[in-house]
């Protein structure tokens, strides 16, 4: 599947121009990690879309938050030595959050991502970074099933069965929907 400017923009929700600047790590990701029917393109790219802001962010805005204090100390991200919650904030397309997945995604991508976590704030490293946390979590298969919400909560909440709502999903939805239209899904 091809991805170009006016598709990466409709799907992701961003502009044209910057569009234009990400269609190249894309297309590079999307093509590593099998993500090659117009059903799984519209789903990654609106997730993508949600979780960067629109193309905009490839590092976590930081507060901190409440609930980025709250990344201090947490066993589930790995997060084992004073100040990993900030160093290892997220960063990529969709954000990889924590010690664990930073040297998960670096052992993945063949990248030292525990010596130099600021490499998924490049562009290639960024889009490569979101088709292998897809990858992992066989959100291709989720997608083959247009279960959106189940791949929205993947990326979201960690886990596909989750009951809760993932955050921002009415925009996942809506970039969700403009991306299927874009790519001529049913």
């Amino acid at each position: 599947m091809n991805l170009d400017s006016s598709i990466v923009a409709a799907a992701c929700g961003a502009t044209v121009l910057r569009s234009s600047q990400w269609v190249s790590p894309l297309q590079a990701a999307c093509d590593k990690y099998e993500i090659n029917t117009p059903l799984r393109a519209a789903a990654f790219l609106a997730e993508v879309g949600v979780e960067s802001g629109r193309l905009v962010y490839t590092k976590e805005i930081w507060g901190p938050t409440e609930a980025q204090q709250g990344y201090e100390g947490r066993a589930d991200l790995g997060n084992t030595q004073p100040g990993d919650g900030k160093l290892f904030m997220g960063r990529g397309l969709i954000q990889i959050t924590g010690r664990r997945n930073y040297l998960l995604c670096g052992i993945g991508l063949e990248l030292d991502l525990i010596a130099h976590p600021e490499l998924l704030e490049q562009p290639a490293d960024a889009a490569l970074s979101a088709a292998w946390y897809w990858s992992n979590r066989n959100l291709n298969a989720l997608a083959d099933t247009g279960n959106f919400l189940a791949v929205s909560r993947a990326i979201n909440l960690g886990s596909p069965n989750s009951k809760a709502m993932p955050n921002g999903y009415s925009q996942r939805l809506a970039l969700y929907g403009a991306a299927k239209k874009v790519l001529h899904v049913a």
